[in-house]
C-alpha cells in the first residue's frame, strides 16, 4: 500500500526550499528549528531519499528534492483549495467573463472546471473574442472580467503573465523551407501580427501572407497541414508543432503581456475569486501544462 504524504511535512519542505534555511523556515511555519529538522528526517524516511543537501550555510535541494517540489506545491495547493471550498461561505451569482479564443481551448476547460468545483453555485457566462472587443465590453460594463493580450489598444494594469511568442511549423511538413515563406496571421489589430511581420522583414526572408484569420484554431490548422508557419504563444503550441530556431534563420520574436481587465463596479466576492483563480492558473502554467506536453 502506498505511503501517504503528510501535507504539513510538505508545507515545511516548501518553506525550506524557498528560504534555503531550516531556521527561517521554522519561523514561517511557526515551529521550532528542531521540530522542522525532525519533520524533514521523517519525510526523507517516508520517501527513502534525501531531499536536501548542505552547501555552506544553505540547504539546497537534491535531484530528488527538485522532483518532489513540484508535487509538494500541487498537493499543498489542492489541499488548501479543498479546505477552503468547505470552510468559506458559498459564493453565488453570475460572472460575465471574456477571453481571446487563442487561450480558450488550452486553458478554459481545466480552469473553469476547477473553479466550478470550488464555487459550484457561481454561474460563469463566457465570451470568446478579440482583446480590443473585450476591452470595449469591459468599459461598457457588458462584461465583468476579461483576460486580454496587451497591445496598442489594450493596456491592462493587472499583468498576470509575460509570455514568449515563437515561430512554429508542423513537425510533419516543411513550409518554412519554401523560397517564399507562407505566413498564417491573425487579424490586423493583433499585436502578434505586427511582431511577426516586423521580425520577418528584419530577417530579410522572402515571405507572403498566405492566410488570415481571427480564429486561432484556423491559424493552427494551416500550420498543422503544412500550408504555412505562424507566430503563437509557446504555451498554446499543439503537440504536432515545433519551434523554429535561430539556426534555421528564425530569430526570437520577443515577449508580450497577458493581463486582466475588470469592469468598474462595487466589490464582488465571486469576481474576486475568479480573478484570483485565473491569476493562479496562469502562474502555474510552467510547472503543470508545459510539463505535461
Amino acid at each position: 500500500m502506498p505511503t501517504n504524504l503528510d501535507v504539513d511535512l510538505l508545507k515545511t519542505f516548501i518553506a525550506i526550499s524557498e528560504s534555503g534555511s531550516f531556521t527561517k523556515a521554522a519561523l514561517q511555519v511557526h515551529k521550532t528549528q528542531s521540530a522542522v529538522s525532525m519533520q524533514m528526517k521523517r519525510l526523507e524516511e517516508m520517501l527513502g531519499r534525501a531531499v536536501f543537501q548542505k552547501q555552506g550555510r544553505t540547504n539546497t535541494l537534491t535531484a530528488d528534492g527538485e522532483r518532489l517540489l513540484d508535487y509538494a506545491h500541487r498537493i499543498a495547493k489542492l489541499n488548501d483549495e479543498a479546505v477552503s471550498a468547505f470552510q468559506q461561505p458559498e459564493l453565488t451569482g453570475l460572472i460575465r467573463f471574456g477571453t481571446p479564443e487563442d487561450y480558450a481551448d488550452k486553458l478554459l476547460p481545466e480552469m473553469l472546471a476547477r473553479f466550478a468545483r470550488s464555487h459550484p453555485l457561481v454561474q460563469v457566462d463566457v465570451e470568446c473574442t478579440g482583446s480590443t472587443v473585450l476591452s470595449n465590453a469591459i468599459k461598457e460594463k457588458n462584461l465583468d472580467l476579461a483576460i486580454v493580450t496587451s497591445c496598442d489598444d489594450v493596456r491592462p494594469e493587472c499583468i498576470i503573465r509575460r509570455e514568449e511568442l515563437v515561430w512554429v511549423t508542423s513537425k510533419n511538413h516543411h513550409a518554412h523551407e519554401q523560397s517564399i515563406i507562407p505566413l498564417a496571421l491573425s487579424h490586423i489589430s493583433c499585436s502578434w501580427r505586427k511582431m511577426s511581420l516586423d521580425a520577418m522583414e528584419a530577417s530579410g526572408k522572402d515571405h507572403r501572407i498566405a492566410y488570415v484569420s481571427a480564429n486561432s484554431n484556423a491559424v493552427a490548422s494551416m500550420v498543422l497541414s503544412g500550408m504555412a508557419i505562424a507566430a503563437i504563444p509557446r504555451f498554446i503550441m499543439h503537440k504536432d508543432m515545433r519551434v523554429l530556431t535561430t539556426t534555421e534563420g528564425f530569430k526570437p520574436l520577443g515577449e508580450f503581456d497577458i493581463g486582466l481587465l475588470r469592469a468598474e463596479a462595487p466589490a464582488n466576492n465571486a469576481i474576486d475569486a475568479l480573478a484570483c483563480h485565473i491569476t493562479e492558473c496562469f502562474s502555474n502554467l510552467q510547472s503543470t501544462m508545459l510539463a505535461a506536453e
